[in-house]
Formats: structure tokens, sequence, C-alpha cells
């Protein structure tokens, strides 16, 4: 008669564990290189272009004003340069570098 399923999976963790050999593909068992992290930053900041589009087409077609209203509304807020200038930088920030890592990648 064969064995059940509980019983294959119990035999083949206690070998695994009696060889001492790690999971794989473990992230602990791997180096970190810099194409690696170019390459997760990439696809981190394709998500993030794709997610800030999407929202921002959807809040034009559902909010009920124009976008010179909603300027004029953070201009009043009187927000200082730095502030200002961190929020520009993260918004261009992810366009640059994904525009720029695809060039490089296509190169």
């Amino acid at each position: 008669m064969g064995t059940t399923a509980k019983e294959e999976m119990t035999r083949f963790w206690e070998k695994n564990t009696k060889s001492n050999r790690p999971l794989s593909p473990h992230i602990t068992i791997y180096k970190w290189s810099l194409p690696m992290a170019m390459s997760i930053t990439h696809r981190g900041t394709g998500v993030a272009l794709s997610l800030g589009v999407s929202l921002f087409g959807l809040a034009a077609l559902l909010l009920p004003e124009q976008f010179p209203h909603y300027l004029a509304m953070v201009k009043s807020l009187s927000l200082g340069p730095a502030l200002i200038y961190s929020a520009k930088f993260a918004l261009a920030f992810p366009l640059s570098y994904h525009t720029w890592n695809g060039v490089r990648h296509l190169v």
C-alpha cells in the first residue's frame, strides 16, 4: 500500500533537516550586488509610477473641480521651500531613475 501525502512530507522534511541544506532560493544565501539592487529599485519605481499615474487619472475623473483649483489650494498652504523641493524630488526621482535604468538596460 502507498504512503499518504502527510507521511511523504514528513519524510521529506526529516531528510532535509538532517542534511542541513538551506532552503533555496532564499534571500540569505545570495550576496547582494549592485545589479540586483538596481533591478529591485527599477521594479519598485515602475510600480510606484503606475500607481501614481493611475491615482492621478482617477482623481482627474472623480474630483469635482479642475486642476487649477487644487493647485491654488496647495499654494495657499504656504509650504516651506524645503518641503516643496522634497516633494518635487519625490515625484521626479522615480521617473528619471526608471527611465535612465531602462535606457541602460537596453544599451
